[in-house]
């Protein structure tokens, strides 16, 4: 019931992370946009397990299969279905869980709704699914460039209390890709390396914050009062597994201000256009885009699958001992860059055909 994202560019994920595959029908794309398996392939090399030393070892070379709606090159506007199969899975390393709960995973609320689970790698619960996501995300975000020019750029903030220095108006996709953990202050970075490895050796995990930019984004987008353009986002990233937090513009830090202090002021820049002289807004005010740079920012929590020993119940309620086994991520920021991307990306996808639906053509 809750598998599919969008009003016009739906978009319906399946799988589970150790069934014959994993994938994505999309709904919606309007035709002849130029797309192939290469596009959608360097978005799913950025999500892919294995990619580093930081990340989970289970090696996946999660090749895509376009499956339907793309004929020589371009979509056909018919609903595009795209496949990638499970190739590395190791169910055996998840024998324990199938009776234990791991503590804040989705087993025992994923029991407690269903009645039954995959208990493989956590099957529909696994951010394995968030490929789907992502090889959307990649359709979406040729769309929003070749329709308006928006960019969509995500990059590691911070991971537990490391904190980058990076500046959203200027970040590239070339500084974010410079290093394995994707932060684009390099100093930074390294440091938050040599953490992520003492944290997987100790068999613990963190946590942090990666920040998103739209940029170019064209005035308009959102329908108030329940589709708030931010209200969407929001809802977008927060599905992503892991996510525990969200805020856009100034965000919390925002309720330390006053009004005369958070007020983003007008002025008219060199070509006639209302600007906003500084952005604490987030690119979105009443629920619609202004213009500005949309800047927002997701919290994810320590991945839950830890190798350390903790306390835990089985599905008969009887207390025990848990040390999980299984390949995971001691951190999942650097994986989680593209997904969030993604997530932007379909929103403002989807919001912009529907202001063209609704207001005619920019």
């Amino acid at each position: 019931m809750g598998n599919t994202f969008g009003h016009l560019f739906r978009v319906t994920t399946f799988g589970e992370s150790h069934g014959g595959g994993v994938g994505v029908v999309i709904d919606g794309c309007p035709p002849r946009l130029e797309i192939s398996t290469e596009d959608i392939q360097q978005e799913l090399d950025r999500r892919r397990p294995g990619q580093s030393k930081i990340t989970t070892p289970r090696k996946e070379a999660d090749t895509c299969e376009i499956l339907s709606g793309v004929f020589e090159g371009k979509t056909l506007g018919t609903p595009i279905a795209i496949l990638v199969r499970n190739k590395d899975t190791r169910p055996q390393d998840y024998d324990e869980m199938a009776q234990k709960y791991r503590p804040s995973h989705a087993d025992a609320t994923y029991d407690a709704k269903y009645g039954i689970r995959n208990w493989q790698g956590g099957g529909r619960s696994s951010a394995r699914e968030t490929i789907g996501r992502v090889a959307a995300g990649a359709i979406a975000k040729k769309i929003l460039f070749a329709v308006a020019g928006v960019e969509v750029i995500g990059y590691v903030k911070r991971i537990k209390d490391l904190e980058g220095i990076i500046d959203p108006n200027t970040v590239t996709s070339a500084q974010v890709e410079s290093n394995i953990v994707r932060c684009p202050d390099a100093e930074c970075a390294e440091r938050m390396i040599e953490h992520i490895e003492q944290i997987g050796r100790q068999g613990d995990s963190i946590g942090g914050v990666v920040e998103c930019v739209a940029r170019n984004v064209p005035k308009g987008l959102g329908e108030p009062v329940f589709d708030k353009l931010e209200a969407d986002i929001a809802k977008g990233v927060m599905s992503l597994p892991a996510s525990k937090g969200f805020e856009i513009g100034s965000g919390f830090a925002g309720t330390l201000l006053t009004g005369s202090e958070h007020n983003d002021e007008f002025y008219t820049d060199d070509r006639g256009e209302v600007r906003t002289i500084t952005n604490r807004s987030g690119g979105i005010q009443g629920g619609i885009s202004n213009g500005e740079n949309i800047v927002l920012r997701v919290a994810f929590k320590p991945t839950a699958t830890i190798r350390k020993e903790q306390r835990t119940v089985n599905r008969e309620g009887e207390e025990t001992l848990l040390a999980a086994k299984g390949r995971h991520d001691p951190c999942v920021l650097p994986r989680a860059v593209p997904m969030v991307e993604a997530m932007v990306a379909l929103v403002l996808c989807d919001h912009l055909l529907r202001q063209q639906g609704q207001c005619g053509v920019f």
